[in-house]
C-alpha cells in the first residue's frame, strides 16, 4: 500500500506522523512541496499510489482519471477549502473522497484579527521603517465602533466575529446560510452588496465558488467608503487583484492584508507588490502545530478508513 502526501503543513509535521504509517506498514511518499504540485507532475505520480492526501493541488478530472487508470482509490483533501478538488469527478471515477472541515476556525480567525489590528495601526509599516533607521509615528484608527463587512459566516467567520465583537466593533455578516449562534446576537445579517458603504473593514473568509469568484471587483470596490481596509484569509480569486491594485493606487482602499492570492506563490511581478500599505501572508493562516496535527490525524483516519487498513 502506498500513499502520497502533498500538503505542505502536513509534510512539515511528518516526524510526528510517520509512526501511524509505519504501524500499518504503509509506504508514504513525502515530496518537497512549496505550495502546490503541477497537474502534469501529479498525473505521473498518482497512478503509482493507492491514496492521496491533497493540499491545494489541482485535483482536476484529468489528474484524477490518470490516477484512477493506475492504483488510486481514495483521497482526502486536507483542510477546509475544497475548490481545487473535483469531487464530482471522484464520484464518477469511483474514487472515495472526503475533506476535513471545522479544523482551523480559531487559528484562521486569530490571524484575521491580527490583520485587522495591523491595518488599523500600521504596525507592519512602522516595523519596516524602524528597521530602515526611521522612527515613524503614524496616526492609526481605533477599532471600537468601526464596522466590519464579514464575508462568510461558517466556522471561521463565527470565530472571527467573536473576536471583533470583543474589540467593540460592529459586524455585518454576509452568508446565504447565516445563523447567529450563541454569543453572536449583535451580528447583523447583510445581503451582498447592500450596506457595503458602511464598512471600515472588509474581511473575506468564505468559500471560493463560481458565484464568489472576484466577489471584490471594480463594481463592488466602488461601493466602499474611501479609506476602507481589506483582509483576505480565504481564497485569492475572491478578489480581482487588478481592480484592487487600481483602488489602492487611487486611494479608495487604504490598505490590504492578504494571506492568499490569485496565483501562489505571489509572482515577483505582481502589481500588488508596489504598495507599501499592503501586508502579505503565504497562505499560512491555519498553520499552528496543534491545528496541523489535528487536521492531519483526521485526514489519516479518513484515508485509512477508505482503504480499509
Amino acid at each position: 500500500m502506498k500513499i502520497l502526501i502533498t500538503c505542505p503543513p502536513m509534510l512539515g509535521a511528518m516526524d510526528q506522523l510517520r509512526g501511524r504509517f509505519l504501524e500499518k506498514r504503509v509506504d508514504v511518499a513525502t515530496p518537497a512541496v512549496a505550495q502546490t504540485v503541477p497537474a502534469a507532475t501529479l498525473a505521473r505520480w498518482l497512478p503509482g499510489v493507492d491514496g492521496w492526501i491533497v493540499g491545494d493541488d489541482p485535483a482536476t478530472r484529468r489528474v484524477l482519471a490518470a490516477g484512477r487508470a493506475g492504483r488510486l482509490r481514495a483521497l482526502v483533501k486536507w483542510g477546509v477549502g475544497t475548490d481545487n478538488v473535483d469531487f464530482d469527478a471522484c464520484a464518477d471515477l469511483g474514487i472515495a473522497a472526503a475533506h476535513t472541515p471545522g479544523m482551523f476556525g480559531r487559528e484562521v480567525a486569530d490571524v484575521a484579527m491580527g490583520y485587522v489590528a495591523a491595518l488599523a495601526r500600521d504596525t507592519f509599516r512602522i516595523d519596516r521603517e524602524v528597521r530602515r533607521g526611521g522612527w515613524p509615528k503614524p496616526a492609526g484608527i481605533s477599532l471600537a465602533g468601526k464596522t466590519v463587512a464579514l464575508v462568510g459566516f461558517g466556522d471561521i467567520g463565527r470565530q472571527l466575529a467573536r473576536r471583533l465583537l470583543a474589540a467593540e466593533m460592529k459586524v455585518i455578516a454576509y452568508d446565504p446560510a447565516f445563523r447567529a449562534g450563541r454569543g453572536l446576537a449583535r451580528v447583523r445579517r447583510g445581503r451582498w452588496p447592500e450596506r457595503l458603504g458602511e464598512a471600515d473593514f472588509v474581511v473575506l473568509c468564505c468559500a471560493l465558488t463560481p458565484a464568489s469568484r472576484h466577489l471584490l471587483n471594480a463594481g463592488s470596490l466602488a461601493l466602499l467608503k474611501r479609506g476602507v481596509r481589506i483582509v483576505n484569509v480565504a481564497r485569492g480569486p475572491l478578489i480581482d487583484e487588478a481592480a484592487l491594485a487600481g483602488a489602492l493606487a487611487a486611494g479608495g482602499v487604504h490598505s490590504a492584508a492578504l494571506d492568499v492570492f490569485e496565483t501562489e506563490p505571489l509572482p515577483r511581478a505582481a502589481p500588488l507588490r508596489r504598495f507599501e500599505q499592503c501586508l502579505f501572508g503565504s497562505h499560512n493562516s491555519s498553520n499552528t502545530r496543534e491545528a496541523v496535527l489535528r487536521a492531519s490525524h483526521r485526514a489519516i483516519d479518513l484515508l485509512f478508513g477508505f482503504l480499509r487498513i
